[in-house]
């Protein structure tokens, strides 16, 4: 048996069913909790904004990637017609 970090309610959690690292949700309060111990079963907060930010630095990396490459093309073709003169 574990306790919920966040509401404290009793989480019935075998140590044999989770690893750690496992993410699991409190039925109370809907918590997401992280496994971070098995022996005894210690849960803590998981850390969901953090996943959420990472995925919207890669977007705005894919979008700077982009711009990249056609400001890349715009270079090669000035280089080309300085070449030509």
């Amino acid at each position: 048996m574990a306790t919920c970090p966040e509401c404290d309610a009793d989480i019935e959690v075998d140590e044999f069913d989770v690893d750690k690292g496992d993410l699991i949700s409190c039925p109370e309060c809907g918590s997401n909790l992280e496994v971070t111990s098995t022996a005894p079963v210690e849960l803590e907060p998981a850390d969901d904004d953090d996943d959420e930010d990472d995925d919207d630095r890669d977007e705005e990396d894919e979008d700077f990637d982009e711009e990249d490459e056609l400001d890349d093309s715009d270079d090669t073709e000035s280089d080309g017609e300085d070449w030509e003169e």
